[in-house]
């Protein structure tokens, strides 16, 4: 028994290619569809896959000027190291007066020793009172150096008189040669700590003179 004829276009149930067949049977003349397009791979031909950064661009780099932390790579301490000079003044050593008041200075503590030397120890306040009478009112650093030189003197001054009224036994003629020497020598230590810009105190002596 032969199956009657089927309508152009009608697939045939009993085809076996029909569960492998894309696409149904076209009538006799027609043109088959275009096949689909192929699907995208990571091959070439395919676009590349998007980079990480935004845009495309790469990733800013660690040491970059933007990339940098706030406050990286400078010092403390407003971006000049520590210890490192700056403006300012240079530190400044004690005040010395003027070279006139320096002199007058190394007048009343050298001539006073000198003035010992050559008195006996009994003219050694001469050279100290000129120095405070010349610049005494004009320069307080003279003057206080001038009243400790003429206080120093003048003790060892009596008591070089006292020495020489006490001529008349031995003990008197040591006074003496004590006075003179202490008179001198610590006169000339004080005109060199003068000289030196070093302060110095007189030892063994009274304030007869404020």
């Amino acid at each position: 028994m032969t199956e009657p004829p089927r309508p152009p276009g009608e697939p045939n149930p009993s085809d076996p290619t029909e569960p492998f067949n894309q696409y149904p049977p076209q009538p006799y003349g027609s043109t088959p569809p275009p096949p689909p397009p192929p699907p995208p791979s990571s091959g070439a031909g395919g676009y590349p896959p998007p980079s990480s950064g935004a845009g495309g661009y790469p990733p800013p780099s660690s040491g970059g000027p933007y990339g940098q932390p706030y406050g990286a790579g400078q010092p403390p301490g407003g971006g000049q190291p520590y210890g490192a000079p700056g403006y300012g003044y240079p530190p400044q050593g004690p005040p010395t007066g003027s070279n006139e008041d320096r002199t007058w200075i190394l007048v009343a503590h050298f001539g006073g020793a000198a003035g010992a030397f050559l008195g006996s120890g009994c003219a050694g306040w001469i050279a100290p009172l000129v120095a405070l009478l010349a610049r005494g009112n004009q320069s307080p650093a003279v003057r206080a150096e001038a009243v400790k030189a003429l206080n120093f003197q003048l003790l060892w001054t009596i008591i070089a008189i006292v020495g020489w009224i006490l001529t008349c036994i031995v003990v008197g003629i040591v006074v003496v040669i004590a006075a003179w020497l202490v008179a001198t020598i610590i006169g000339v230590i004080a005109g060199v700590k003068a000289a030196n810009n070093e302060p110095y105190n007189y030892p063994m002596t009274v304030s007869i003179i404020k």
